[in-house]
């Protein structure tokens, strides 16, 4: 079905635009789901960087750092946002400059590395992390201990999801945190089911 680029009727709850994203028709080799569906749609992607800064609105943020690759989406938004600079942390071996680098295992089991420059993270500097989506944590961890390690600060991390998985959870223990998914919402999210906003259709990627 072709999206819906009008705005929505009627007064607009948070995470609203969720029902946006699409399920994986791929199988399980790809990511459960695809929240990009919802940046196409220029009052979700407003609203949707809306509920993810309203808790950090008056916080002293220095820089906003987004995680490869989307998180430089939502992290670039946020940034022009609160007219701070952006600050992108890469897979292992694209940048040409000199590096810190941290290991992890993202949510695929999968051995990685990232990668920050060097030049950017000062001691002291309030850094807002920023992400796609948080599922085990451990991406999520590996760019804090890259700011950490340089002596910056991080003001906060934010994702359209973060699961309650025990990284997800450790997360939201230990940091300011904000994502877009409403409480009563989080069951099904954490499950990988929205049947609430697809019913059958989720089932297309289990087949």
């Amino acid at each position: 079905m072709p999206l819906d680029l009008r705005d929505p009727p009627g007064p607009r709850e948070q995470g609203w635009y969720l029902a946006l994203m699409a399920p994986n028709i791929k199988g399980p080799n790809y990511a459960w789901l695809d929240p990009s569906r919802l940046y196409c749609h220029p009052q979700a992607l407003q609203d949707c960087v809306e509920d993810l800064l309203g808790p950090f609105r008056g916080d002293p943020i220095d820089e906003v750092a987004g995680i490869d690759a989307m998180g430089f989406i939502l992290g670039a938004a946020m940034a022009n946002a609160l007219r701070k600079g952006f600050l992108a942390i890469r897979k292992a071996g694209h940048l040409c400059v000199e590096t810190l680098a941290q290991p992890f295992t993202d949510y695929s089991g999968r051995d990685k590395v990232l990668e920050v420059r060097s030049d950017v993270i000062t001691p002291g500097l309030r850094v807002l992390l920023v992400d796609q989506w948080v599922e085990t944590g451990g991406t999520m961890q590996a760019a804090i201990r890259l700011v950490e390690q340089q002596g910056g600060v991080v003001a906060g991390i934010a994702a359209v999801c973060i699961e309650d998985s025990e990284g997800g959870h450790w997360l939201k223990e230990n940091y300011k945190w904000s994502h877009c998914v409403p409480p009563h919402l989080m069951p099904e999210f954490n499950a990988h089911q929205l049947d609430s906003f697809w019913g059958d259709q989720t089932k297309v990627g289990q087949q």
